[in-house]
């Protein structure tokens, strides 16, 4: 079964393999799963280390523009057809005039446009059935890695201080392999279903992402976990027929009515449910203080990038601790922090971005190959987008995956989804057969 599987993926691959080690190698970097193990799994990295750290990145850039070389044209097509996405680049670099720190938001910006660049090159560069391969098999340098550390050198591989115990394999903390895995297993699966003579390798994978939540015990992954297996399930129910698919559309939006009225009328049991307490572990407290601040700044807010790492005595962030009770190192909340770095502006476009991309993956449920992957994973990241920075970040794999599948899902080739088989059409006899 071993050589069934290397076989074909030899054969899958020949005349890409360059292409295919650049963009895993892009993304696994900006996963950040490298850092814990080799410079140690304090959440607090040395100014050297962090130094260190910044420069290794420079390799990942030039792996991008290697890629942009070889794809440029597709790139392009794909910057015409995300006005959005692209407005909201160039609001980030225009940020740079009313910056409280001009020259941070420069260095940060030329690492988040890079992030975006390679977002535009690996989308545009492969079809959406090798662009979830190469996903998935980040994903699985992942999970090999995390088991690897939490069973082989337990010391590091799990919590030692809180949460005794619980599994945080590569990373830093419990809470990042969990939210990591969710997207880890709804890769991997999507790649069992779009790649299926790999069914069973990447099906696996997937059963070891899900393991891997369930032994972070984070209860915000977890319920994740369901809600992207959840809308896999949708995704692949709708394909079986017009009717099931209005039913399953009625059903969801049954689903979505009944939980916005949970949480509206009963957030404690929600907050019982996941763990967390009415402050959403002090969440809440750096939102006041975020507001307070904005006051001041709403509609072009403070700049990109700046905030969390510009201390002084009438800095935004020396008010956000005075309200907050404690220091904070980001809003806890991709809607913050794009309002805090951007201001009224800068978060209605990423709203009018957000938006567009639930609606084109949405519209993938039903054609093209892009669905299996794109709807569920939206749906994950909007949940995590309400208590976590994810967006508009620089080396970041999220906030790369959230580029990359919008350019895929505006960029034509994929031919419709065919539910059932269709008769061949005889060819019409011209005029001189």
């Amino acid at each position: 079964m071993v050589g069934d599987i290397l076989r074909g993926i030899r054969e899958d691959w020949d005349g890409q393999w360059l292409s295919f080690g650049l963009a895993v190698f892009i993304l696994f970097m900006f996963s950040q799963g490298w850092v814990s193990p080799i410079f140690g799994y304090s959440t607090e990295q040395s100014p050297m280390a962090g130094a260190i750290i910044r420069n290794i990145y420079y390799p990942v850039y030039l792996c991008a523009l290697v890629l942009l070389a070889l794809t440029w044209k597709s790139v392009l097509a794909g910057v015409i057809r995300t006005p959005l996405l692209v407005t909201l680049i160039l609001l980030c670099a225009a940020s740079y005039l009313w910056s409280i720190d001009p020259s941070a938001t420069l260095r940060r910006f030329v690492a988040f446009a890079m992030t975006c660049l390679a977002g535009y090159v690996i989308a545009a560069r492969f079809s959406w059935r090798k662009l979830i391969e190469v996903i998935a098999v980040t994903y699985l340098i992942l999970i090999a890695g995390s088991f690897v550390m939490a069973i082989v050198f337990p010391d590091k591989g799990r919590m030692t201080e809180l949460f005794v115990g619980a599994w945080r394999g590569v990373f830093a903390e419990k809470n990042n392999l969990g939210a990591v895995m969710d997207v880890g297993f709804l890769a991997c699966l999507a790649a069992g279903i779009q790649v299926p003579k790999r069914r069973w390798l990447w099906f696996a994978a997937a059963g070891g992402a899900a393991f891997l939540v369930l032994m972070s015990t984070s209860k915000t992954s977890l319920l994740a976990l369901i809600l992207g297996a959840g809308m896999m399930a949708f995704v692949w129910l709708s394909r079986r027929g017009p009717l099931l698919g209005v039913f399953l559309i009625w059903v969801a939006v049954c689903v979505l009515l009944a939980v916005g009225s949970f949480v509206i009328l009963m957030p404690d049991q929600l907050f019982h449910l996941l763990g967390k307490d009415a402050t959403l572990t002090g969440r809440t407290n750096i939102w006041a203080g975020i507001d307070f601040v904005m006051h001041k700044q709403p509609v072009t807010g403070y700049g990109y990038g700046v905030v969390w790492s510009t201390e002084g005595e009438w800095t935004p962030l020396r008010w956000i601790t005075e309200v907050a009770g404690f220091r904070a190192y980001h809003a806890h909340s991709c809607w913050y922090e794009v309002w805090l770095a951007l201001g009224y502006v800068g978060l209605t476009v990423w709203a009018l971005v957000f938006i567009e991309t639930w609606l084109k993956a949405f519209y993938r449920t039903y054609r093209g190959d892009g669905g299996y992957f794109a709807l569920p994973f939206i749906t994950v990241y909007s949940l995590m987008s309400l208590t976590e920075s994810i967006a508009i970040g620089w080396n970041d794999i999220r906030w790369c995956l959230i580029v990359l599948i919008l350019v895929k899902l505006a960029l034509p080739g994929d031919g419709p989804v065919i539910a059932a088989p269709v008769a061949p059409v005889r060819p019409r006899r011209g005029l001189y057969d």
